[in-house]
């Protein structure tokens, strides 16, 4: 079998001696116009805030999703705003002291100690420690799936057994039933617990996928399950027809969306890895485009500690894959099982 990352590695490698920025495709921005993991224009003003010392943009934002319902961009921003106070948290620090029950802290607060616990060499403790508080961020309210998203990464950490699981799961469901989130919690949960079946995960996504609506998220859970294959083989080997399939599923979600917005930019970078996994330039081509200026961390920081560098890198491969006519060729056998273990964090795939 053939280890997918080895390959991508070495196809970055080729791309690195040879790159040059005359072969920078059509339609494609300029290397300094590309951008890792911008904000939104909501979010934005808030992190410029946090870094003045100010929490009042943080806590109208959050409250705001919360009034609103607007769960999916709630769980992107608490994702955000706990990562920023990560490095710079005296901002985070006063708003606790001020609103210690303000449950939108409660939720940051959450989230940051979960982050903290994943990357702890004591991360067995710090997790055991952390569900008394994840517990009370669930009690916030009652109509929020977030801190239940948080709830289903905890029970991975901790090695929560099935019916554990299948309550939090209920519990997350009951309050939004296609919270890609939650649906993302549970693909990893399903991955550990399952050792690698990533077959089954699969099947968990295709159903999933199939009961969300066509602009919902949830459409791209089996992309992103095939990159949990493609980058982490192992067990029951998956066909190449289901990659494809899911591939596509992306595809068709992707172009929901205008060209260059930044809602679905993380799905955009995550299937254009598996495109390119897949060796299918013309299409990964297409989303290089699509993408515009909005690269994203996640999935390329599994294969470099410069995940800007790489996604500037493999753009200008793309594009000589494409120029040299071969729009979609398999070129090798596309079914590995790497051996890697994986990483250990809150936000592996």
């Amino acid at each position: 079998m053939v280890d997918t990352m080895s390959l991508l590695r070495a196809f970055i490698r080729t791309t690195r001696m040879t790159r040059s920025s005359s072969h920078l495709a059509p339609g494609l921005p300029a290397d300094a116009e590309v951008l890792l993991d911008a904000p939104d224009e909501h979010l934005a003003p808030a992190l410029v805030a946090a870094a003045q010392g100010d929490h009042g943009p943080a806590a109208k934002l959050l409250a705001t999703t919360r009034e609103n319902a607007e769960w999916e961009d709630r769980d992107r921003y608490v994702t955000r705003l706990a990562d920023f106070a990560r490095f710079r948290g005296e901002w985070f620090e006063e708003w606790c002291a001020v609103s210690p029950d303000d449950p939108d802290a409660l939720l940051v607060k959450a989230e940051l100690t979960l982050t903290r616990a994943w990357e702890s060499p004591d991360r067995a403790e710090l997790l055991r420690l952390t569900g008394p508080l994840i517990a009370t961020a669930c009690e916030g309210d009652p109509r929020d799936p977030v801190p239940w998203r948080i709830a289903l990464d905890h029970a991975r950490g901790t090695e929560a057994g099935h019916r554990e699981f299948e309550r939090l799961w209920g519990e997350a469901v009951h309050r939004c039933a296609h919270h890609y989130g939650c649906h993302v919690a549970a693909l990893r949960y399903l991955a550990s617990s399952w050792h690698g079946s990533h077959s089954e995960c699969l099947d968990f996504a295709e159903t999933a996928a199939q009961d969300a609506l066509p602009g919902s998220l949830v459409q791209a859970l089996p992309v992103r399950a095939a990159f949990a294959y493609l980058a982490y083989g192992g067990g029951t080997a998956v066909g190449r027809e289901r990659l494809d399939a899911a591939a596509d599923r992306a595809i068709a979600l992707s172009a929901r969306y205008a060209a260059a917005d930044p809602w679905p930019a993380e799905v955009r970078n995550l299937l254009t890895f598996v495109l390119v996994a897949l060796e299918r330039w013309e299409d990964a081509m297409t989303q290089l485009r699509m993408i515009g200026p909005y690269a994203t961390s996640f999935p390329w920081d599994r294969v470099d500690d410069d995940p800007l560098g790489l996604f500037l890198r493999l753009r200008e491969g793309v594009g000589r894959e494409v120029s040299a006519g071969r729009p979609g060729r398999p070129a090798r056998p596309l079914l590995p099982r790497s051996g890697h273990a994986g990483p250990t964090s809150s936000r592996d795939h």
